[in-house]
């Protein structure tokens, strides 16, 4: 007779292998103290690189009318925080509807200490919008950090935490991936286009929202697969000749 295997219990969020996330956070982290020290005391070289920079996207923008109005639908509508919103609340609802509520918790409590961080900071930091004579675009109150981009990059990188957690296939990781990708980029690169944000506003954004991302993936407990006792294999009955 041999010992009975253990049998697995439905299925509910697999317990992942858990990534170097506290190293990360604490990379990003000091990062994104760097960048905000270096705005705060306008730093000199940090200013010319900005304004290089904003001053030739504007002016590309000034000249190509089809791709500014495409890029001003993209940030109002497709890649609008709202929107980005709306999209974690889908997947809060859905866990909270497969009794994850703890996990559904977490990604919500994540977005909204996100939101409060940024618009914090934006009030502490204070930095001043781009101003132009021919502006394509507005938008209003402090420019750093950049709303739009560190909202995509919390909402993306959770969604595709979520997507590690439950392990899906290596299809839809690769789209879910390349989603959140052309997403996050193409958020910051509207924002420098429409002339409503400086370059280092959307790295700020990206840095503080990937730091978000890690510090709820580095104090997530994990719940672990529960497992019914095991039950003793019934003897074989011996063979009659």
């Amino acid at each position: 007779m041999h010992p009975a295997a253990p049998i697995d219990s439905p299925p509910g969020p697999p317990r992942p292998r858990k990534p170097r996330a506290p190293l990360v956070a604490a990379l990003l982290a000091a990062l994104s103290f760097v960048l905000i020290l270096l705005v705060e005391l306008e730093w000199g070289p940090l200013g010319t690189v900005d304004g290089a920079i904003a001053r030739t996207t504007h002016r590309w923008a000034v000249a190509h009318d089809g791709l500014t109005h495409a890029s001003r639908i993209l940030t109002d509508w497709v890649w609008d925080p709202w929107t980005m919103r709306a999209l974690i609340t889908v997947a809060v609802v859905w866990l909270v509807f497969r009794g994850e509520r703890r996990l559904a918790l977490w990604l919500a409590a994540t977005c909204l200490v996100g939101t409060l961080l940024q618009q914090g900071l934006k009030a502490a930091v204070d930095k001043p919008r781009p101003v132009w004579p021919d502006p394509v675009d507005s938008a209003h109150f402090a420019a750093f950090p950049s709303g739009h981009a560190m909202t995509a990059a919390v909402v993306c990188g959770l969604l595709l935490w979520l997507l590690r957690v439950y392990g899906v296939g290596p299809a839809v990781w690769r789209a879910g991936v390349t989603i959140a990708a052309v997403s996050v980029i193409g958020v910051g690169a509207t924002r420098i286009w429409n002339g409503v944000h400086w370059p280092s506003d959307v790295v700020g954004g990206w840095l503080l929202g990937a730091l978000m991302v890690a510090l709820a993936i580095a104090t997530y407990g994990y719940r672990p697969s529960a497992r019914p006792p095991e039950t003793p294999e019934t003897p074989e009955t011996p063979e009659t000749t």
